[in-house]
């Protein structure tokens, strides 16, 4: 699919009337739509994402003129580089910009989206390289989502791309299209010492259905909420009719009978309707996910329970005790989900679902009258590790995990005591585990149990991965990354169970406490550098800590690990960034350091393409290479950079 660029602008403003800007929008519709939902947050989902993009474009005509930059040469308003698109381009890419503001979302939400009522709409589902990428781009700030669709969908030069960021308001765009650059190519290899850039899915996915809001999916919304609230409005109107007609026929103000109680809302999707897999399914498929989990469990044929289950998950004004974790749905899409394990858990029944893109746990006492309980999780985009457990029992000081089919092993270990032997931890026939102890919440970490499983060789050979609870559904992958090697070009995050990612996850384990109830997804340890320690006091390790979630967006912690086996010390955190990811491989990060003689230091770091790394106020240094040590006062709170790939520069955090 080959798209035309448009050209740049000139410098004589003029003015256009609207017909001429909405013979521009008309023709080039489709096209701002895509670039407006490529940009948009991926927070509320796809189907308020696809309104979202569609209103966005249609607010796109102004009432009564449009003033936009003039042209040597006079081109067609139809026309892809014609002054009125470049013009609506700017005013869609603007109103893109302002739905990052959660304030702004929230406040036009309703009144800004176009009206759909009964039905969801999203694009067609993409496979593993769109997914990717989507994953990617929600990672990444929308200043890069907005130049990676200009690079792609507009086919504009990288000083294009820049130009229209500074049209929008962008003062220094430059870092941002560098970012979108490394994106849009395909094959580069990574940074050494960096998460390996060159394993991304091709950017030019973006021109794939998967990204097209206009060619649409549809499906109904939660029919049986409708049709409830429709009988319960048809039922007050007849009982108010009634009770009218009542009070006129009877003499003195008597009344009838009364009511025989409330009528319960009909049934949610027929049990019979569940969709199950078969049991040996996942061993023979290229999807190794939560869609090839079988029904488990010694009530999979108890219809009452699952219809419970059911009408627990399609109708959120049941009194059912709900927790959902950021990202989730909150009730299911009208579409018949995925049984993955109903039976008697501990004191509970328990039933576990997965509808699409979320994946829930319905629980009721098996006596007493305690409310049902009902959690839903994003899980979309599960693999072989983060579809390999899910919690399907909590108590204060343990859990009990649901494994995968193709789990063959199981054991537990404490993640802070690298030397000790995996312990076994026994499982059902169901695949439900003995109580497994979970870190402690009180803030005392004298230990850190992980779980350490083992794949079955009927799909990958050799494969030992570890999984912490974090509070979630599902539990949080860990992984590592070796400090960087010369001449050794660098692989993806590899899996913690070697020795030296045991020992690096030893000193880091305590700082997982902070990413409790976050709906992480998986947390990387990646050494970025080493730094020899000034009067010689030995080396230090620079670890970034990348927490990434379900829905997306990552959080990294730069921590600082001095000489010994002490824990490690916090050096700066940043929200919702692609740092440390392979959208991000240029971090640096500075700390203030006492060294043996008491004398303190300002030492900062940068990863393995820094050229530069410098200090401003209160400590003003810098230092060629990717290393600075100076003597600074105790305390110091100094802000650190480095200058990195392509002499862009890069900033630690505060």
């Amino acid at each position: 699919m080959s798209l035309r660029r448009p050209a740049n602008p000139g410098s004589e403003p003029r003015v256009l009337d609207v017909e001429h800007a909405e013979a521009a929008l008309m023709e080039h519709y489709a096209r701002l739509v895509r670039l407006v939902y490529v940009t948009l947050p991926r927070g509320p989902g796809r189907h308020r994402r696809v309104l979202a993009a569609h209103g966005v474009v249609q607010r796109a005509l102004p009432r009564r003129r449009l003033v936009v930059p003039g042209r040597r040469r006079a081109r067609s308003a139809r026309q892809p580089g014609s002054a009125e698109y470049t013009a609506l381009r700017t005013r869609v890419l603007r109103a893109s910009l302002a739905h990052e503001s959660r304030s702004a979302r929230l406040s036009r939400a309703r009144s800004m989206l176009p009206a759909v009522w009964g039905l969801r709409l999203f694009p067609q589902s993409g496979g593993a390289e769109e997914m990717a990428l989507d994953r990617a781009l929600a990672q990444a700030d929308w200043p890069v989502r907005a130049a990676v669709a200009l690079l792609v969908l507009d086919e504009e030069s990288p000083e294009g791309a820049g130009g229209v960021l500074r049209a929008i308001g962008m003062s220094e765009p430059e870092g941002a299209v560098l970012t979108a650059r490394r994106l849009v190519e395909q094959g580069r290899p990574a940074a050494e010492g960096a998460p390996d850039a060159g394993t991304g899915a091709p950017v030019t996915a973006l021109l794939a259905p998967e990204f097209d809001p206009c060619l649409l999916h549809a499906r109904p919304t939660d029919l049986l909420r409708r049709r409830h609230r429709v009988r319960s409005a048809a039922t007050a109107a007849l009982v108010a009719g009634c009770a009218m007609v009542t009070a006129l026929a009877l003499p003195d103000g008597t009344t009838g009978p009364a009511g025989s109680g409330q009528h319960g809302p009909a049934s949610a999707v027929d049990a019979q309707e569940l969709r199950r897999t078969p049991p040996e399914a996942w061993a023979d498929t290229a999807r190794v996910d939560f869609t090839a989990w079988p029904a488990r469990g010694a009530r999979t044929g108890d219809r009452d329970l699952l219809e419970r289950a059911l009408r627990a998950w399609s109708d959120p004004d049941r009194r059912v005790r709900r927790s959902v974790e950021p990202g989730a749905a909150s009730t299911g899409t009208g579409r018949p989900p995925r049984l993955l394990f109903a039976g008697d858990v501990d004191d509970r029944a328990v039933v576990v679902l997965h509808d699409d893109l979320t994946t829930v746990r319905y629980s009721e006492p098996l006596s007493g009258d305690g409310p049902p309980e009902l959690v839903s999780a994003l899980t979309e985009g599960a693999d072989v590790t983060t579809a390999a457990a899910l919690v399907v029992s909590r108590s204060t000081d343990a859990v009990r995990l649901l494994l995968a089919p193709w789990i063959a092993e199981a054991g537990t270990r404490d993640l802070l005591a690298p030397d000790t032997a995996v312990r076994g931890l026994d499982s059902s026939d169901s695949g439900v585990t003995d109580p497994l102890p979970v870190p402690s919440a009180d803030g005392d970490c004298g230990t850190w149990p992980v779980v350490q499983l083992r794949s079955s060789p009927r799909i990958v050979e050799d494969h030992a991965f570890l999984l912490t609870d974090l509070g979630g559904l599902s539990p949080a992958h860990l992984t590592y990354m070796p400090p960087p090697e010369p001449g050794v070009r660098p692989r993806p995050p590899r899996e913690a169970t070697g020795p030296a990612a045991l020992e690096g996850w030893a000193r880091a384990a305590c700082r997982l406490d902070g990413l409790r109830g976050e709906s992480v997804r998986a947390v990387n340890h990646w050494v970025f550098a080493q730094q020899e320690l000034p009067e010689r006091a030995g080396r230090a390790t620079w670890v970034c800590a990348r927490a990434d979630t379900w829905r997306g967006r990552g959080r990294v912690e730069y921590l600082f690990l001095g000489p010994g086996i002490g824990g490690a010390r916090p050096a700066g955190v940043r929200e919702n960034t692609a740092e440390c990811s392979r959208f991000g491989q240029d971090v640096v990060a500075g700390i203030d350091w006492r060294a043996p003689s008491g004398a303190s230091y300002l030492l900062a770091a940068g990863s393995r393409s820094l050229t530069r790394v410098q200090a401003s106020a209160p400590v003003r240094a810098a230092a060629d290479g990717r290393f600075l040590a100076v003597r600074a006062s105790r305390g110091a709170d100094a802000q650190v950079s480095g200058r990195g790939t392509g002499g862009a520069e890069v900033h630690g955090p505060r």
